[in-house]
């Protein structure tokens, strides 16, 4: 069996979101596959402890929408998604919660979310965030970059980060 490792060579100075990479094949041989074309995010799977306070968090606190709630996948047998979920409307993306047990540790995780696992969504105003996390007396933390972001954590402790931004897709 051979292994073929691909590295995205640096962006051209010139880059935009849409613009191609150049890229090296590295290993045995040189191999052209094209390019894979990538859309963007489709989901982000977040697992938790209890659905329903999730969805408290995301939904009530947050305002997202709930695409579709599962307590048994009526498209796929019990062995196949054999756990609760709901899939949220982020635009035109979707967070997946799965009601799982978490093997990541709970405690001694950094203060600053930026310095661990976390995902990151644009709005565009952090405003009326902060306002919601300060009255729910959720924690959070600005971003070290002095950009116009906020670091906070759901009750499971994953990590958000929500950043000001244009809309980036039409």
């Amino acid at each position: 069996m051979s292994v073929l490792v691909v590295r995205l060579g640096p962006p051209e100075p010139t880059m935009t979101p849409a613009s191609p990479r150049r890229v090296m094949a590295v290993g045995k041989g040189e191999v052209d596959r094209g390019s894979i074309q990538f859309h963007g995010v489709h989901h982000v799977g977040l697992l938790c402890e209890s659905l329903e306070r999730s969805l408290d968090f995301y939904c009530g606190l947050l305002g997202l929408e709930v695409v579709m709630r599962l307590v048994v996948n009526p498209d796929r047998p019990d062995d196949k998604l054999p756990y609760r979920g709901a899939w949220l409307w982020i635009g035109p993306e979707m967070i997946h919660l799965m009601e799982l047990p978490n093997p990541d540790p709970q405690e001694g995780r950094p203060e600053h979310g930026g310095r661990d696992r976390h995902f990151c969504l644009g709005v565009e105003s952090i405003a009326p965030l902060e306002v919601r996390l300060k009255e729910a007396g959720i924690p959070y933390t600005r971003s070290m970059s002095g950009r116009p972001a906020l670091f906070f954590r759901d009750p499971d402790m994953n990590c958000l980060e929500v950043v000001e931004s244009a809309p980036w897709r039409p």
